[in-house]
């Protein structure tokens, strides 16, 4: 990989962790949604370091081309990000329908007064 190009990913990543702190600090994403993020951005400043290091392990994972292994991550970071956000939607409908039905008792309880 070009030295050049290692900069500009290396400078985007570190404004994009910026970014996300901030987000963080200002309340706009929680912490278990924005870790991650968190550890897809160090993993890619990890493989933009290293460059031999996708190599390495998609060699030892028995993938021929370490742009198959950069997708196969990518890919498994998709499913970690979309199970996450399932698990979330799927607590706030219960909240949801949890809710509606107490405003449901409180009002029936309020129209027998």
């Amino acid at each position: 990989m070009d030295i050049k190009i290692q900069i500009i990913v290396i400078a985007v990543i570190v404004i994009a962790m910026a970014i996300l702190v901030n987000m963080i600090r200002n309340h706009k994403i929680e912490l278990r949604y924005a870790l991650l993020w968190m550890l897809m951005g160090f993993g890619v400043f990890i493989f933009t370091c290293f460059p031999g290091l996708i190599r390495v392990l998609a060699k030892m994972m028995g993938i021929s081309e370490p742009v198959n292994m950069l997708f196969f991550v990518g890919f498994c970071f998709s499913l970690a990000i979309i199970f996450s956000l399932s698990v979330a939607i799927s607590r706030l409908s219960n909240r949801a329908k949890k809710l509606t039905q107490e405003i449901a008792l409180l009002k029936k309880e309020i129209k027998k007064d």
